[in-house]
């Protein structure tokens, strides 16, 4: 919360069919559909994604995946909020979180700024970035997700998170539903 009390955010946990990220999820299907507007204050990254994750929990949307998506959200918002509105907290952003048994999780964020080109991001695997106190962000988002794509000119990211096959689920036993 800020130093005044109120949220940062406002959640609104019923998305209509129009207004899914992606229209391939069904909305028939959809477990989640969750949109989270929030203003763009670093220290309110902690609260928005610990809420988000929350409902995922709740939910089991993110089965075995949780500590992934957790991360990646993390980043995506931190990236959103530095970035994309230059920390200025009277800026907007918004995440989406769609979820369906077939199709796994969606989670969208986007940010106001002017976007960029992600692939004029310097690796941070490079010997001269090594030891860089930032510019990983996106290179973790890529590992932790199973699919990401840079929309609106870099001032949106779609992350999936597929269901775990079969053969995930032998060698790791599914402990919840999805």
């Amino acid at each position: 919360m800020s130093a005044t009390g109120a949220r940062a955010f406002t959640i609104s946990a019923s998305m209509s069919a129009a207004e899914l990220p992606i229209r391939e999820f069904d909305a028939e299907a959809t477990k989640v559909r969750l949109r989270v507007r929030f203003n763009a204050d670093p220290g309110a990254i902690s609260e928005i994604v610990e809420g988000v994750m929350k409902v995922v929990a709740d939910l089991r949307c993110a089965c075995g995946n949780e500590l992934d998506v957790e991360l990646a959200l993390r980043e995506s918002l931190a990236n959103a909020i530095l970035h994309g509105a230059g920390s200025d907290a009277s800026k907007k952003g918004e995440c989406s979180v769609a979820c369906d048994e077939r199709r796994g999780m969606l989670v969208v964020v986007r940010d106001p700024g002017q976007g960029f080109d992600p692939a004029s991001v310097p690796s941070p695997l490079l010997a001269e970035n090594l030891f860089a106190g930032h510019g990983r962000g996106i290179y973790l988002i890529n590992q932790l997700m199973d699919q990401v794509e840079f929309t609106r000119g870099g001032t949106e990211i779609r992350m999936r998170k597929f269901p775990k096959t079969e053969v995930d689920s032998a060698v790791n036993p599914k402990t919840c539903g999805l």
